[in-house]
C-alpha cells in the first residue's frame, strides 16, 4: 500500500514537472519570436519600399552610401546588411546600399521646354547645367530650350556639363521715331501706341510763341531708329500759371478727373492710367454700365496726365498742372 502511494505521488509530481517545463519553454519561445523578425530581401528593390517594409518590421534603415551600378535602376537597393532570411531582434539596423544607376546615360532630350524644367531634368540625372547662351528666335518663346550639347543620343557620364542655348524671344522690331511736335497730347498717346511705343514721363514746359497744348519736345527725337518697346517721353507747352500763393494753396488738395460714359446697352471696360512722377500708374480698371459717371481724384502739387480707354481705345486724356484748382464735389444724401 505504501509503495502504491509513493509511486501515485511520484507521477504526479512528474506530470506537474513536464507540464512547467512545457508551459516555461512555450512562453520563452513565444516572448523570443515576438521580439525578433525575418530580414526581408532588399535587393533590386526601390528604396522608398525599403524603408517602409523595414519601418513596418521595426527595424532600422542605414542608409551606408551609393554607387554606380549599370544592372540596377538607380535609387534601388544594391546591397544589405544583415543578408535576406537572417533573424534578428526588433529595432537593429539595417544597412544599405543605393543605386546611381548607370554611370554613363544618353543625355535627356531638354530642347523645347522651359529652361526651369531643363535644370529640373538635369538635376534628376545627376547633369550639371553648363555654359548658358541666350538669343532672339522667331520660333521658340522667350525662356525656351533652343539647342543643347551633347545632343540627345550621345552617351555622356553622370555629372558632367551640358550647354543650353535659350530664346529670349522674337527680336525686337525697328522702327523709325515719328515726329510728335505740334500734335495734341491724344494724338501723340496714339501714335506712340500704334507704333509699340511705350509711354513714358510727360512734362510741360512754357513756350510764348507756340500754340498751348501741344507737344513742343520728344525723346527719343524724330527720325531715330528705336526698338519696339522704347519708352517715349513727352513734353507739352502749357498757358503761365497763377501767382506762388495760388499754386500753394491748389498742392493742398485734390484735382477731379470727370467721364460719363454714353447711354447703351452693354458694359464698357473703362482703364485709367494716370502718369506721374515719370511712371505710369493704373487707377481703375473695371466694367462700367452706361450712363454711369466715374469721378477721380487726382493730387495736386505734380504734375500728372491721365488717360482713359475705352475698349482698349484711347478716348480722352487730361493734363493737370500743380496749379490747377477744382471746386471739390459734394454728394446729397
Amino acid at each position: 500500500m505504501v509503495i502504491r502511494i509513493v509511486k501515485i505521488t511520484t507521477l504526479f509530481f512528474g506530470v506537474v514537472l513536464i507540464a512547467g517545463a512545457s508551459a516555461y519553454f512555450t512562453l520563452t519561445l513565444l516572448i523570443k519570436s515576438s521580439d525578433t523578425v525575418v530580414v526581408p530581401d532588399l535587393i533590386s528593390k526601390d528604396v522608398v519600399y525599403a524603408l517602409e517594409i523595414l519601418s513596418d518590421l521595426g527595424l532600422d534603415t542605414k542608409i551606408k552610401g551609393s554607387e554606380y551600378r549599370p544592372d540596377i535602376p538607380k535609387n534601388h537597393v544594391v546591397f544589405q546588411e544583415p543578408d535576406p532570411g537572417m533573424e534578428i531582434k526588433k529595432g537593429r539596423d539595417v544597412r544599405i546600399i543605393i543605386s546611381k544607376g548607370a554611370k554613363t546615360i544618353l543625355p535627356p532630350n531638354v530642347t523645347g521646354l522651359s529652361i526651369q524644367q531643363a535644370r529640373i531634368i538635369l538635376e534628376e540625372n545627376d547633369l550639371k547645367e553648363g555654359k548658358l547662351s541666350i538669343t532672339h528666335s522667331d520660333t521658340h518663346k522667350k525662356d525656351e530650350v533652343i539647342a543643347q550639347y551633347p545632343s540627345p543620343g550621345t552617351m555622356i557620364s553622370r555629372g558632367e556639363l551640358m550647354d543650353l542655348l535659350v530664346s529670349r524671344g522674337r527680336r525686337p522690331k525697328s522702327y523709325k521715331m515719328p515726329d510728335l511736335n505740334f500734335l495734341s497730347l491724344d494724338d501723340a498717346v496714339r501714335l506712340i501706341e500704334s507704333s509699340n511705343l511705350t509711354l513714358g514721363e510727360i512734362t510741360s514746359s512754357i513756350h510764348r510763341n507756340k500754340p498751348i497744348n501741344v507737344i513742343t519736345g520728344q525723346e527719343p527725337l524724330a527720325g531715330y531708329h528705336v526698338m519696339e518697346g522704347r519708352v517715349v517721353h513727352l513734353e507739352i507747352n502749357r498757358k503761365p500759371g497763377p501767382s506762388p500763393h495760388a499754386i500753394l494753396e491748389a498742392s493742398r488738395g485734390v484735382s477731379l478727373f470727370r467721364f460719363r460714359l454714353e447711354n447703351g446697352f452693354l458694359k464698357k471696360h473703362i482703364r485709367v492710367q494716370m502718369n506721374i512722377f515719370g511712371a505710369s500708374f493704373k487707377i481703375f480698371d473695371e466694367f462700367v454700365k452706361p450712363g454711369k459717371e466715374i469721378w477721380l481724384f487726382i493730387p495736386n502739387g505734380n504734375e500728372a496726365t491721365v488717360l482713359l480707354y475705352q475698349d482698349g481705345e484711347l478716348i480722352k486724356t487730361q493734363r493737370f498742372a500743380p496749379w490747377n484748382v477744382v471746386e471739390t464735389p459734394t454728394w446729397n444724401s
